[in-house]
């Protein structure tokens, strides 16, 4: 008899896992029966970078953050930036080994700490790749950071199931939530769930934590004003004063639809300000 398989909880994808077989995301593993985080704390990348790269505009605007990232994505973005680490597995991307470091949440928040001396670092944010695959180290380590008294930020695309994100909540301070379009036809295309993501901003702004939202503006894709409008409306509902930044995209990865036109984010910035006090242009 073979051996059962183990299933995968944390978001939407449900990975039904042989024993040693790897999910979609390329991070969690089947162990014995047991679903494990391949990249805990590993880390690909790390960086002090302003708050307002996050795009985080509205949560202690000019100050630094420790932004760091590791490997992995339950999405597959065709026009991903950070394609080399978030479509990779422990084995590294296209034939290239990941340059990993090996971390603690302890040693994060010395890190962080030693930061907010001397730069005046406010703590961490978890970005770069789906930050929410690595869940159980930024699990741990968010308690930690919390505990310090330092905040917590996340960079995600929203992809989690309710239980393990209201878990994690209660330690998270902000979060910029990518919402990459407004139609499931266009989460069809990435491998995902818009019904999933609308319910992760939801909750986080029920918690209480600070929410913004960035929509990546794709000529052809997810630019139409009808769904802009929907989408504006939609968030709100949830508050008029929820920022959302609207992003210009350029050609990456395996997409080479030409780069977004500064006339359509105008368009668009004009149509979502009917239903937002803050609509942001990135990239411009």
């Amino acid at each position: 008899m073979s051996e059962a398989k183990a299933v995968c909880s944390l978001c939407p994808h449900r990975c039904h896992l042989a024993a040693g077989q790897t999910g979609f995301c390329r991070a969690r593993q089947n162990q014995d029966g047991v679903i494990r985080p391949l990249n805990y704390g590993l880390l690909t990348s790390a960086a002090l970078d302003p708050i307002e790269k996050k795009p985080l505009y509205h949560f202690h605007p000019g100050s630094h953050i420790l932004s760091l990232g590791s490997f992995g994505c339950n999405l597959r973005c065709p026009f991903c930036q950070n394609y080399t680490i978030s479509q990779a597995g422990i084995e590294g991307f296209a034939g290239t080994k990941l340059p990993l470091e090996q971390v603690t949440p302890k040693g994060i928040v010395a890190a962080a700490q030693r930061l907010e001396e001397t730069s005046g670092n406010i703590g961490v944010a978890f970005t770069y790749n789906e930050p929410l695959v690595g869940y159980e180290f930024i699990y741990d380590t968010a308690r930690l950071l919390k505990e310090a008294g330092l905040a917590v930020v996340l960079v995600t695309n929203g992809q989690i199931a309710e239980s393990p994100w209201l878990q994690l909540l209660p330690y998270v301070d902000a979060v910029n939530i990518d919402l990459k379009g407004f139609t499931q036809a266009f989460y069809d295309w990435i491998g995902g769930s818009l019904e999933t993501t609308k319910a992760a901003i939801r909750m986080a702004a029920e918690q209480g934590v600070h929410v913004e939202v960035t929509t990546l503006v794709i000529p052809g894709e997810n630019d139409s004003a009808a769904d802009m409008a929907a989408e504006a409306r939609w968030l709100s509902q949830l508050s008029w004063e929820l920022p959302l930044h609207l992003s210009r995209y350029f050609p990456r990865y395996q997409l080479d639809i030409p780069m977004t036109l500064a006339s359509t984010l105008h368009t668009l910035q004009q149509v979502a300000q009917k239903f937002l006090r803050y609509v942001h242009l990135g990239n411009i």
